[in-house]
């Protein structure tokens, strides 16, 4: 017999609710599929006019649609592992940004690390991304350990 607490939840899960209600889940859902090179669990988490957006510290910025950086998923090569913490999540109605200091490494060593800001979109009971920025840092990191 299901616990009160436990059944709460699973109909909330069967109807769509658990993650329309934390944004939170679909960015922590993307990092998971990076590290596995998911990009066909990865598309499902965006928007299909999504966009992807990378500030460097030399003033200049580099902009990507999400088919082509999930094409770079599919193909890329080695370890990647992105990490965030204290993660700042902002909604209002049917928008949402999810802001966080991150860190990424690739195949076990540092890159880079900076502020990813997440903007979603709830449709059809789904949080989806809309786009992606991130500044890129070399300098000035201290991330810590966990996620």
């Amino acid at each position: 017999m299901l616990k009160a607490p436990t059944l709460l939840v699973f109909l909330l899960s069967a109807f769509g609710f658990a993650q329309a209600q934390d944004p939170l889940v679909v960015a922590k859902q993307l990092f998971t599929d990076m590290a596995s090179h998911n990009a066909a669990h990865a598309r499902t988490l965006f928007l299909p006019e999504a966009m992807l957006f990378s500030s460097k510290p030399d003033g200049t910025a580099d902009a990507l649609a999400s088919g082509k950086w999930l094409d770079l998923l599919a193909s890329g090569k080695g370890k990647w592992d992105e990490r965030i913490w204290d993660p700042k999540v902002l909604r209002h109605g049917s928008i949402a940004v999810v802001w966080a200091p991150y860190n990424f490494h690739l195949n076990g060593k540092f890159s880079h690390c900076g502020i990813d800001s997440f903007s979603l979109l709830l449709t059809n009971g789904e949080w989806k991304i809309a786009s992606i920025s991130d500044t890129r840092e070399k300098a000035g990191c201290s991330p810590p350990d966990r996620e």
